[in-house]
């Protein structure tokens, strides 16, 4: 029988298998496959993307979370997957013990946007409307639990305003509802909403993020709009199955680094609004238990999920 030393020094010798909890197409897919093909090129063994949607994210997370912990299974979670599902929906997991932390990925802003007919030029205009209006400003989400959910529900209590959540089965139908003027906001991807705030479809008012978006450059941050607490980062990172070898870690976590400092890397991650910005072991596992308790504040105060 090997010695696990003897098979983290042969690691890896067959294919590895890369587990995203989101279905094919969509900006997580795009981001994954781009990051598996230039890390099966420095492992010299196939890093084979596999779609595990369903339950939120629940079904593709939990299968990581069972597999063996040698390394030819890791994930690509993140916030929705490891923080606010958990949080709100019951899974058969725990999103701290059950898993290895590997390295940061990148990290996505939300941008709040508005349909023109809100009288709500800016985002002083739409609190100042939020307070007043009879009824409460509506906002689109791709269902509970959520980022772009509990990202409202953020705004709700740093802000002090009344929001009435309209949640979708997806983001999808969330932004042509809002669109089509069924809605009156949404917190959506940069990637998706910058198309429709070029065409007046849409307009933006603020940036979750630290930092602006080079996709909407002219749209202010809510820390430059004087709410930091109201910030929100869809990030995402690499993780395995609790109980890896120390030294396979460190060789993903040493290529993956690598491969996100690649100036072509951070350029096509660019271009999907995402920020790649990899991170150590330890420092994507302390951003998870700072995030579960911060959200776990949010959820508790909007008075959802599982407790």
């Amino acid at each position: 029988m090997a010695l696990p030393g003897a098979r983290a020094q042969s690691y890896p010798d067959r294919p590895i298998r890369f587990i995203v909890p989101f279905a094919p197409g969509g900006t997580a897919d795009v981001l994954t496959r781009a990051l598996a093909q230039k890390l099966g090129q420095r492992l010299g063994q196939p890093v084979i993307v596999e779609n595990r949607p369903g339950a939120s994210t629940a079904i593709g997370v939990k299968h990581a979370a069972m597999a063996a912990p040698d390394g030819y299974t890791i994930l690509y979670g993140g916030v929705s997957s490891q923080v606010m599902n958990p949080l709100i929906n019951r899974v058969d997991f725990d999103p701290v013990k059950d898993f290895t932390p590997i390295s940061l990925v990148n990290s996505l802003p939300l941008v709040l946007v508005v349909h023109p007919s809100l009288p709500a030029a800016d985002f002083s205009q739409f609190l100042a409307l939020a307070k007043t209006r009879a009824q409460p400003i509506t906002y689109a989400s791709a269902g509970a639990g959520t980022s772009n959910h509990l990202a409202g529900e953020l705004l709700k209590s740093a802000a002090r305003i009344p929001l009435l959540h309209v949640p979708y089965k997806s983001s999808a139908p969330a932004l042509n509802d809002l669109l089509g003027g069924h809605v009156d906001a949404m917190f959506d991807l940069v990637l998706t909403s910058a198309p429709q705030a070029r065409l007046g479809k849409v307009r933006p008012l603020a940036i979750t993020s630290a930092r602006r978006s080079p996709l909407l450059p002219d749209v202010p941050t809510l820390r430059e709009l004087g709410l930091p607490e109201g910030e929100v980062d869809v990030w995402t990172g690499v993780f395995g199955p609790a109980g890896m070898p120390p030294a396979i870690v460190a060789r993903l976590h040493d290529e993956i680094a690598a491969i996100l400092r690649l100036p072509e890397v951070q350029q096509q991650f660019a271009s999907l609004g995402a920020l790649a910005e990899p991170s150590t072991p330890e420092q994507l596992g302390e951003l998870l238990r700072s995030e579960l308790a911060k959200w776990k504040r949010v959820v508790r105060e909007a008075r959802i999920g599982t407790d």
